[in-house]
């Protein structure tokens, strides 16, 4: 009986002892590390779904990293003249706060795709389908990251190996040049251009993902950016032709600014931040990537920027005076107002009385003598463009994050467009390009382009540069970027035109006068927001903290005010001279 007992207690002891060296290895879901997560497509996908995430935060598009391009340009102005004044003026300080947001959510973007990258193979042929659609997202979004911050920032560090991370000395970037930059931008669009489905492959391919359509689109415009017209030209007329999707304008201008899927990622959408409809959105205001709410609102504050303040806005950003007489000089073939005018800019007109909901601002019916202004102090004429000015939802604005419709980043129209610009940059003005342009024209109902009526490339690119892309896309996010690439900066007699197109009257009178540049001195109420313009300051400075944060990173020319005409002057770029359409 003893031996027994001793028995047990051996047996029970190498059982304790075999325990002991064997032990089990527990992983916990909720603490998962870059070495237990992200071996398998279903982890990578999650990836992917965060990554679009980081676009509709606050500096990407939910609000700051849009809106700043939209006062960088000449179609809009700062009314609030407080939040987003350096931007306007363009003569932000290096110690601005809010300069600094898209370069932080751009660069969490870049994060998350350079980790999905690192786990996909180099060999794209030994690539499943699904992980080939993964890593072409990636890419893209990697892509349209850093085509933000090279258009933002000019010389960013371009971090694309996920093992950089891995140090302090890759953590701490230095610059790369602009050139170095949209090489890899290129690199990026190109390669997701051969690893997506197009949108003609639906489910989800026609409901927001990335498609290599939408990489193509934005491959060309960074061809442009660099004036590789010919480059650019082919890959247009690829998307044209339907090689990467089937694409075409919606018979509706203004079905391009409503929310709802009857709208949105329609025909004409190459890519589009998605964001919910009001009705389906959580509460919680979610405005940086730090934060991770589970009921976040999932919508953006464009709206919010844009709306008047009578109606609940911020009233930050008012459309130019030029931009609403420039709609007001041409009318349709039926004598009408452009109708583009009436999703662009929120004023009463007798023309609007019997078009889509009337003159409305909101759901408030507007008499001929109510004055929209957009800010109570300074005037301003409204911008209805991702608003819900002119699409009768409701009465008055929520603001915050919860604006529900999608920002349309790239339409085909544009791709039409560009078209036309490269065409007539690479053979001048020919039959093919004025139909491109008439083929945008004839959706507003506005009569052909004659070729004989463009005698030389100058004076084609004056009617697309500042007649029909302004009409277009007026208030949209870009303009900033088309007057970088166009050298506008560079050339006095574009500068002084980029004065008088950004005009506007301090008032809450008289803000459907046409300004004139020439009465900035003697009349106090009117200022131009190029007057304050200095060389390099078309970019925005990379922000001190950055600069005391990371020894190795350098500023750019809006850091030191120097000019990039050398750079522009040296590629053998061309700015075109200020052509008068009416001779």
């Amino acid at each position: 009986m003893k031996l027994n007992k001793y028995s047990l207690v051996l047996v029970l002891g190498l059982i304790t002892l075999a325990s002991c060296s064997d032990k089990l290895e527990l992983v916990n879901p909720n603490q998962q590390t870059s070495s237990t997560f992200g071996f398998n497509a279903d982890d990578l996908e999650e990836s992917v779904i965060a990554a679009y995430n980081h676009i509709r935060m606050e500096g990407s598009y939910a609000r700051v990293g849009y809106t700043i391009d939209v006062c960088r340009g000449d179609e809009a102005w700062n009314s609030s003249q407080v939040w987003y004044l350096p931007f306007d003026d363009l003569n932000v300080e290096v110690t601005s706060d809010i300069t600094w947001w898209p370069w932080r959510e751009w660069y969490y973007t870049i994060n998350v795709c350079n980790f999905v990258i690192s786990r996909c193979d180099k060999d794209n042929s030994q690539l499943s389908e699904r992980m080939k659609h993964i890593k072409g997202q990636m890419l893209f979004l990697r892509g349209l990251s850093y085509y933000n911050l090279v258009g933002y920032y000019q010389n960013p560090p371009l971090i694309t190996n996920y093992e950089t991370y891995s140090s302090l000395e890759g953590l701490y970037g230095a610059n790369n040049t602009y050139d170095e930059v949209l090489d890899q931008v290129e690199k990026d669009f190109k390669e997701a251009m051969e690893l997506l489905p197009s949108r003609d492959a639906g489910t989800e391919w026609n409901h927001g993902r990335a498609t290599c359509g939408s990489a193509a689109g934005y491959y060309a415009r960074t061809l442009m950016m660099r004036h590789k017209f010919s480059d650019a030209l082919t890959v247009l007329k690829d998307i044209i032709g339907k090689k990467y999707g089937t694409y075409s304008l919606v018979a509706n201008f203004g079905d391009n600014f409503r929310e709802g899927s009857a709208y949105e990622n329609n025909a004409e959408s190459l890519f589009e931040v998605q964001f919910l409809d009001l009705e389906s959105q959580g509460t919680d205001d979610e405005w940086t990537p730090v934060n991770t709410s589970p009921n976040a609102t999932q919508g953006s504050a464009i709206e919010s920027n844009f709306a008047p303040g009578n109606y609940g806005g911020w009233a930050d950003i008012s459309a130019s005076p030029w931009l609403y007489h420039l709609f007001k000089a041409e009318r349709t073939a039926n004598g009408k107002l452009d109708p583009r005018l009436y999703w662009t800019i929120g004023t009463y007109e007798t023309d609007w009385e019997d078009f889509e909901y009337g003159n409305v601002a909101y759901t408030n019916t507007l008499t001929p003598e109510d004055n929209i202004v957009t800010n109570n102090i300074n005037g301003g004429l409204p911008i209805a463009k991702f608003t819900n000015l002119r699409t009768g939802l409701y009465s008055t604005v929520v603001t915050g994050l919860h604006d529900g419709i999608n920002l349309r980043l790239m339409r085909y129209s544009d791709v039409l467009l560009r078209a036309a610009e490269c065409e007539n940059e690479v053979n001048g003005p020919t039959q093919q390009a004025i139909d491109w342009i008439n083929e945008v024209r004839n959706r507003a109902g506005l009569a052909d382009l004659e070729l004989s009526d463009f005698n030389s490339t100058d004076k084609l690119f004056e009617q697309i540069a500042n007649v029909e892309r302004p009409k277009e896309f007026g208030c949209e996010f870009g303009r900033g970027f088309d007057l970088i690439r166009w050298g506008f900066f560079h050339d006095n007699g574009r500068l002084q035109q980029l004065k008088e197109h950004g005009t506007f009257r301090r008032s809450v009178e008289g803000t459907k006068d046409a300004v004139s540049y020439s009465d900035i001195l003697s009349d106090p109420q009117l200022k131009s927001s190029f007057d304050t313009y200095r060389p390099g300051h078309e970019f925005l400075p990379i922000v001190q903290q950055l600069l005391n944060n990371n020894p190795n990173l350098k500023g750019n020319s809006a850091n030191y005010s120097t000019d990039n005409f050398t750079y522009f002057n040296g590629n053998g770029w061309k700015v075109h001279p200020v052509v008068d359409l009416n001779k």
